[in-house]
């Protein structure tokens, strides 16, 4: 595939070095051959709580020190990039998300916060409801821990993600509509996640992907900051997977064509919510670098430096 704007190697590492948090950097590492799982896992550790969960701004912009559900996810992100390597720390994880599941089987939205934990994070996490599932944050822990489970079987057997994911089953079963965009991007992710090992969910793909934009066009963030949306390439990131055959692949060239050309002169890519403190910000941008250079990667494009 030709770019018109090649993504630029030396200038994601310069903008990593410079200004990345330690974890993404080592995840940079790992994505560029040149770290270990045992590195990325040390870093991600500096997040952990002695209850098994993470916080610590895990999230950039969920500042507390808490455990959070949204701080999982992110553990599992990493767990996942660090296969086929097995680390006891996700079994643990998984045991943490069960002991604050409710009774459904979902989890909240996040957990509370009180004082000093809401300082410096976003309003929705602070003001979440502890005492509502949310389809929303179940969907997307169990996607991820679903995706960790493909080498790991102590986290795909835990009775936790099977909870989870039955809470998942009934609710997307009854939705005759798109839910929010972003939790609709989860529902859609952990439907992709599962859809050769639950018989249920290739239907249910099939489904609820027909909400999409058939010109692939953005999907607005209801509440979101100016211009905050979400793309095709934010439902569908990864090639080859059932979703991808539901969406237009026309579309999702211009979109990779896009995200390539979306490195900023500093040699890092931006997200386009708002972030709620400068720390959030910069950390964001770390994140967002290692993202896209991890998208593009996977769908064969070359980078500047490796041609």
């Amino acid at each position: 595939m030709h770019f018109t704007h090649a993504p630029n190697l030396t200038g994601a590492i310069a903008f990593m070095t410079t200004h990345a948090r330690l974890l993404d950097r080592r995840r940079f590492e790992l994505l560029r051959g040149t770290g270990t799982p045992a590195a990325v896992v040390a870093s991600l550790d500096a997040y952990r709580n002695g209850d098994g969960g993470y916080g610590w701004a895990l999230e950039p912009d969920l500042r507390s020190a808490l455990s959070q559900p949204v701080g999982a996810m992110l553990a599992f992100e990493v767990f996942e990039e660090c296969g086929p390597a097995v680390f006891s720390r996700a079994t643990q994880l998984c045991d943490w998300l069960g002991s604050v599941s409710r009774s459904d089987g979902g989890l909240p939205f996040a957990l509370p916060m009180t004082g000093a934990d809401t300082v410096g994070s976003a309003p929705f996490w602070a003001e979440a409801d502890p005492d509502v599932s949310s389809l929303h944050m179940t969907s997307e822990l169990a996607a991820a821990a679903h995706r960790v489970g493909r080498h790991d079987p102590a986290v795909r057997d835990h009775p936790w993600l099977a909870r989870a994911t039955d809470f998942c089953q009934e609710r997307i079963a009854g939705l005759d509509r798109p839910p929010p965009v972003i939790e609709f991007r989860f529902v859609l992710d952990l439907l992709d996640t599962i859809h050769d090992s639950h018989p249920w969910a290739p239907a249910e793909l099939e489904r609820l992907a027909g909400f999409l934009p058939k010109d692939g066009g953005p999907l607005p963030v209801e509440g979101g900051g100016e211009g905050e949306s979400l793309r095709l390439l934010d439902f569908s990131p990864r090639p080859g997977r059932p979703l991808r055959a539901l969406i237009d692949a026309a579309a999702v060239a211009d979109e990779l064509e896009q995200l390539a050309a979306d490195q900023r002169e500093d040699g890092g890519w931006n997200v386009d919510w708002t972030a709620h403190s400068p720390a959030a910000a910069l950390e964001w941008r770390g994140y967002a670098t290692v993202r896209a250079l991890t998208i593009l990667r996977a769908h064969g494009i070359p980078l500047a430096h490796e041609r």
